[in-house]
C-alpha cells in the first residue's frame, strides 16, 4: 500500500546535476518480525539488518533480523544479554556491533561484536577504547569512525577510529561539543553529524569532519532534535524524524539538504523517536523506533517500517 505525501520541490538535489523537480513518496514496507526501537540498521545497499534493541514491551530484542527486499526473516542471534543504543557498521561482508547500554540500562559497554554474513558466525574485536552508547558510527574509506555517545556519568565527544584490516583503534578529532544520540552520513569524503543532545538539551548544529585535515567545520543547522535517522538518497543528506525532549514528542519531519540549505521535504507517515534510517536499492527504509517519548532505555519498540523514494 503506497502513502504518497508529495509537494514539488523547486532545488535541485546536491551532486545530482539534474534540474527536474521531484515528488517524494510513501509506501508501507513488510513490518519488522520484532517491535525495535534504540537499536542499529546497517545495509550493504542491498540487504538491511536491524540489531539490538528494545521490543514492544521494552525488554531487550536478541533476534538479528535481515531485510531482502520483501520481507523480514531471522538471521541469527546477538551474542550476550541485549544491547540498548549501540552503533553498526557493515564492512567486507561484516557487520561490527560496537559498543551500546546493557540490556535496559545506562550501563555502558566498549565491547566490539563482529558478524560475518557470509559464515554466519560471531567473533569479537578490540573493544572500544572507552565504554559508550548512544553513539553514531560511520564507515569512510574503509575504516569505522564512532562519534559521540554516553556512559553512566557524562556525555561525550570522543571520535575514535576503527581499522577491520588492523583490528586496531585510533583517535582523530573530537566533535566541537559533546553529544549523545546524533545522527550521521558519510557524504563527498566527509562526514556529517547532525543533531543529537545532552541531558535534556537538544541541538540542532550540524558539523562536518574532513579528514584531510582532521578538523570539524560547521553545517547548516536544523531544528533541534535527537534520536533522528539519516541517510543519503541521490547524492542528498536526508534526515528522518527523531525526539524533541523541548515538546515531548515524536517527530514527524523529514529534511533534506540542498545546495547549502535544509529543506522540509516530506512528513513520516508515522512519526517516531529512534527512527533508523538505510538507504537501500532506490529508497530509504525507516526501520522500527517508537512512536512514544521519553523513555531513553527501554523504549517500547514499533514493528513499522516505511520507503520514502522519490519519482
Amino acid at each position: 500500500m503506497r502513502l504518497v505525501l508529495a509537494a514539488a520541490l523547486g532545488a535541485v538535489l546536491a551532486g545530482c546535476g539534474g534540474s527536474d523537480a521531484v515528488e517524494p513518496a510513501w509506501e508501507t514496507s513488510a513490518p519488522l518480525l520484532h517491535g525495535r526501537s534504540a537499536h542499529a540498521v546497517v545495509t550493504d545497499g542491498t540487504a538491511v539488518f536491524a540489531l539490538g534493541g528494545t521490543g514492544a514491551e521494552g525488554e531487550p530484542v536478541l533476534a538479528v533480523e535481515r531485510f531482502d527486499g520483501a520481507r523480514w526473516v531471522e538471521e541469527t542471534t546477538l551474542p550476550g544479554e541485549g544491547l540498548n543504543a549501540p552503533a553498526a557498521a557493515l564492512v567486507g561482508g561484516r557487520i561490527y556491533v560496537l559498543g551500546g547500554f546493557g540490556t535496559t540500562t545506562n550501563v555502558p559497554t566498549a565491547a566490539v561484536r563482529v558478524y560475518d554474513t557470509a559464515t554466519r558466525r560471531w567473533s569479537t574485536g578490540t573493544p572500544l577504547p572507552q565504554a559508550r552508547g548512544g553513539h553514531a558510527a560511520v564507515v569512510l574509506g574503509g575504516k569505522i569512525h564512532v562519534l559521540g555517545g554516553g556512559n553512566a556519568v557524562e556525555t561525550l565527544a570522543l571520535h575514535s577510529v576503527y581499522d577491520p584490516g588492523t583490528d586496531s583503534w585510533s583517535e582523530a578529532a573530537p566533535l566541537p561539543r559533546a553529544k549523545g544520540s546524533p545522527a550521521a552520513v558519510a557524504l563527498n569524503g566527509k562526514i556529517w553529524v547532525i543533531g543529537g543532545r545532552s541531558g535534556f538539551e537538544d541541538f540542532g548544529d550540524v558539523d562536518v569532519y574532513d579528514p584531510a585535515t582532521d578538523s570539524w567545520s560547521p553545517g547548516p543547522a536544523i531544528p533541534p532534535r535527537g534520536t533522528a535517522g539519516a541517510a543519503v538518497l541521490e547524492g542528498a543528506i536526508h534526515v528522518f524524524g527523531g525526539e524533541s525532549q523541548a515538546r515531548s514528542k515524536p517527530l514527524g519531519d523529514v529534511l533534506r539538504l540542498d545546495g547549502g540549505e535544509w529543506s522540509d521535504v516530506s512528513t513520516l507517515p508515522t512519526p517516531r523517536v529512534y527512527a533508523r534510517a538505510a538507504a537501500a536499492g532506490d529508497g530509504v527504509l525507516v526501520v522500527g523506533g517508537s512512536t512514544a517519548a521519553g523513555a531513553s532505555h527501554s523504549s517500547q519498540g514499533s514493528t513499522v517500517v516505511e520507503r520514502y523514494y522519490t519519482r
